[in-house]
Parts: C-alpha cells; structure tokens; sequence
C-alpha cells in the first residue's frame, strides 16, 4: 500500500516540531542543532520537473555544491523535461535549469543554475559515518517547502551501514553500493536528492528514492554516502555521462550511423521526449547479436546521456557508420553494457 500523503500544513508542522526538538537537544560544546539547521539549510533547493502520470510527483530535492550553481541530486523521471525549476532558500527561482549529465548506475545526477557566490556544500569534505551516528535530514517532503519556507528537518540515527547489492531482487533499484540505513521516515515522495549531514552540520551523504521490499512491503530509509558518488559527479563536471548540446558546433561523418543498420527499431516517437525504449530487433542483426532485446531502455550512447528517441537520432548523426558504439542499458532493474558495429560492406559490395 502507498505511504499516507499528508496535507502540505500537516507536513508544515511536522517540520516545526522536529525543528524544535532538534534546537533544544545539546550537541558538541559551541554548536548547536539549531545552528547546524541554519547553516545547511540555504545549501537545499527544490527541484520541479516532469510528474503527473500514476500518480508520480513532480519534484524533488537537491543540494548546492559549489558557489556557481551546480546542484547534486538524483537522477530520476522528474528531471526528465527541458523545463526543471529551481528554488532556492531565499525564494530565488530559476527556470530551465541545465541538466549537465548522470550517471544512471549510481542514479545521480548534476544540474546547473546560472548563479553566484551561492552557499554550497564541498564534497571533498564530506564526512563518512558509523552506526549509531545521530544525523539529521534535509529535503523538500512531501513538497512542504514551495518558496522560501525552510526544508523539512528530521532527527534521526544510523541504523546500519550496508550494501543494497545484499537485497538485490528485493529493492527495486539498479544502485548496488554501500548505503546508510536510517531509523527516520526520510524517503517519502520529494526527499530523494536531500542532505544528510552530521548533528554539526557536515555532509554525509545523499537520500535515495522511495524503496520498497517487495518480499514484506516495507520501506527502506537509506541515504547514499557522498564517498560512493564524489568520484561519478566529478566525472560529470569534467564532462562524462552528459547530455548533448544540440546547439553545439560538430562535424558530421560523410556516412552516419543509422539504427537500421544496427537492427534496432524503437517504440514510436509520439511524446515531446519520448524515451528511447527499444520496439524490435531484427533476427541476426548486430543488435540482435550484442544481445539487446524488445523494452530495453537506452540511457548512454559512448557515455552521452540519452533522453529521448529524438536525442538518439539525432546523436547518431555525429557517429560514423563505420565506427562502433557503446550503449548502456536499462533492463527491468538492471544496467547493461553492449558494444556493436554495423555491417561494413566489403569493396565488392558484399557483407
């Protein structure tokens, strides 16, 4: 059964009362909760994008990571749109904000504001925690926080440190690495993409996606260690798994590469972003070879993120027929891996 929906003043005052709990319980001498509370919260932004079908919510949270802007979160349906909307602390909005790339095997992704001189987290100093460690939570639950109210606060403990890799087949994730499991509710509709930090206000990890047993129906809380992700999104400023500039200047092949050629048929492109799932592949084709099968949904193209049949397309133009590509997968849960090559014809015009 789905988790209750409470109302948006309810949620309110669930985050006043943790807040007020949180203030009045000492920590370390010279820091406060309440301190701690104040000086992350204007590192958590609201993130607003696509939603709306079954039910799916259209936003969720994020954190600031350096002073230019760019925005750590998760990778998810909700970025899948060319309007994302981000609302700062202040009540600051910013529209279309650039998805810069993801990383689909660690469901992260970067984004990117046009901004300044913003107060942000350094990843490079974040923290790792043990079990039993008092931590404290941060994100836009339950879509409480729509302008410059303050982010849901929750007080919780670290349970256990554990790999999700243990429970494959049972969480519905394709993530495999290590987690923090929490005592608190924290991953409830919005909260994916928060802040967990230390009682002292020191990053420390990440929150997932809403994660059910599929076994006994329970939820897992969890949040992702910043040590698992640091290295993925350093990859992504510096350029990998990101999302083409269709403006961008290149160089066409004489030839480019056609899905044809490769026995690919994609579903039928009738969405303004209709995901480039896989219709067909043609009996003894390349594709059929590689192994991809009807419903496998392409998410990188040589570490290009893919969002759409038209990006496919229109990426494939810049490919030269003769040159092999590599794709990554997504399967039911899980990633997958395949290189292939179309059919060269030799001089004489044969295969």
């Amino acid at each position: 059964m789905p988790r209750p929906q409470p109302t948006a003043a309810c949620g309110l005052v669930y985050a006043l009362v943790l807040l007020i709990i949180c203030s009045a319980t000492p920590v370390a001498a010279g820091t406060s909760l309440s301190d701690a509370i104040a000086q992350t919260q204007p590192k958590i932004v609201k993130i607003y994008g696509a939603g709306g079908f079954r039910g799916m919510e259209a936003y969720q949270s994020g954190m600031l990571i350096s002073a230019e802007g760019h925005i750590l979160t998760t990778f998810s349906y909700v970025l899948d749109t060319e309007y994302i909307t981000i609302t700062l602390d202040d009540g600051r909005k910013f529209e279309q904000a650039k998805l810069v790339g993801a990383d689909p095997a660690l469901e992260v992704a970067v984004l990117k504001i046009d901004a300044e001189n913003l107060p942000h987290f350094n990843l490079a100093d974040a923290v790792e925690i043990d079990a039993g460690a008092r931590v404290l939570a941060l994100s836009n639950l339950f879509n409480v926080a729509i302008g410059n109210e303050p982010a849901t606060v929750q007080h919780g403990v670290v349970s256990v440190k554990t790999r999700l890799e243990a429970r494959r087949g049972v969480f519905e994730t394709p993530y495999r690495g290590p987690v923090y499991v929490l005592d608190a509710m924290t991953n409830n509709p919005g909260a994916a993409g928060g802040a967990l930090v230390t009682r002292d206000g020191r990053l420390a990890g990440m929150l997932g996606k809403e994660l059910r047993n599929s076994l006994n129906n329970t939820w897992l809380n969890y949040a992702v260690p910043i040590a698992e992700l640091r290295t993925s999104v350093d990859e992504i400023r510096a350029g990998k798994f990101v999302a083409p500039d269709l403006d961008q200047l290149r160089k066409k092949p004489d030839h480019s590469l056609e899905l044809a050629s490769l026995g690919i048929v994609l579903v039928p492109d009738v969405l303004e972003r209709t995901p480039p799932y896989v219709d067909y592949v043609e009996p003894g084709s390349p594709a059929a070879r590689a192994g991809i099968r009807p419903d496998d949904l392409i998410l990188l193209l040589d570490e290009r993120l893919i969002q759409s049949c038209k990006l496919l397309y229109r990426e494939l133009e810049y490919v030269d027929y003769e040159d092999p590509i590599r794709l990554t997968l997504l399967r039911g849960l899980e990633l997958v891996d395949t290189t292939l090559q179309a059919e060269v014809a030799d001089e004489e015009g044969s295969p």
